[in-house]
């Protein structure tokens, strides 16, 4: 990387993973194949607003992974955190809302339905693993410890230290936050098995986390990842000032992510609204017995 950094490139320098890119787009025409066949069937539970969120979250994914977020990960923490904040509160949420699991599973070619994963389904492994994780205890447990977990100094300079180890960091991120965001979407035919005002807690208890973390970062006082001190410094913005600007963003962006649902669940619980919320949620399955 130059020495010489503007403010126009950290919108402009990219750098494309290819490998990924190509996951990415797979898993788009898989996607989208699905829909389209369930479409004829079920139109109610897949609008088009589904198929732009599914593809919404694996353009935000190609973002975070591909834009001067990773490009200055290295050397700026506020970037690093913003790309965080993606692979977080951005992409899983919108995959979630495109309700992927029956889209998936009808885009795959049949043999891979009947061979590889035939047999999880008819022994109920899967469904099970599937309920499992999801469960409320269970998937704020796994988000957490894996967002407190990887950003301890050692375990954060770690995985800076091999871009196949940063890698994993960021698949942890998205993976438990796709568990995370999944009882609070509810996406069809996820069933919930808890009083839907439990998920208000739920959320204010991660803010919780979230806020004590960023804070941490911001009055600390001290450099927590000596990476950052070891790097070209751009803008004249020091290591320091570069983690209290994180961690800023971190406790401005975390709390929105987690606040507005819970303001928008409340207001739906008390104002349960079927034509509003669409066929395929929870509010309409308890208006229409006959959708559960």
């Amino acid at each position: 990387m130059n020495q010489t950094v503007t403010v126009a490139d950290l919108f402009t320098r990219w750098d494309i993973p290819w490998l990924p890119t190509a996951a990415l787009v797979l898993t788009a025409v898989i996607y989208i194949r699905g829909w389209a066949q369930i479409q004829r069937t079920r139109p109610a539970e897949f609008p088009c607003w589904r198929l732009n969120c599914f593809l919404g979250g694996l353009l935000a994914i190609f973002v975070a992974i591909s834009s001067p977020l990773d490009v200055f990960s290295d050397t700026l923490l506020f970037m690093h955190m913003a790309q965080h904040w993606v692979l977080i509160s951005v992409a899983p949420p919108l995959i979630v809302f495109g309700a992927p699991v029956v889209p998936m599973l009808r885009g795959l070619p049949r043999w891979i339905i009947r061979r590889p994963l035939g047999p999880l389904f008819r022994t109920g492994a899967l469904p099970a693993a599937g309920r499992f994780l999801t469960r409320l205890r269970v998937a704020w447990i796994l988000m957490n410890v894996a967002y407190l977990g990887w950003h301890i100094p050692a375990a954060y300079e770690f995985a800076l230290s091999s871009e196949n180890i940063h890698n994993c960091e960021h698949a942890c991120f998205f993976f438990t936050s796709l568990l995370f965001w999944w009882p609070v979407i509810q996406p069809w035919p996820f069933r919930a098995r808890f009083n839907r005002w439990m998920l208000i807690p739920y959320l204010a208890l991660a803010d919780v986390v979230n806020t004590g973390l960023s804070a941490f970062l911001c009055f600390c006082g001290r450099l927590l990842y000596p990476s950052y001190a070891a790097v070209p410094r751009y803008f004249g913005l020091s290591a320091l000032n570069d983690q209290v600007a994180a961690g800023a963003f971190m406790w401005v962006c975390g709390t929105m992510a987690y606040m507005i649902p819970a303001i928008v669940i409340v207001f739906l619980i008390l104002n349960p609204r079927p034509a509003y919320a669409g066929a395929g949620s929870w509010e309409a399955r308890e208006a229409h017995p006959t959708l559960r």
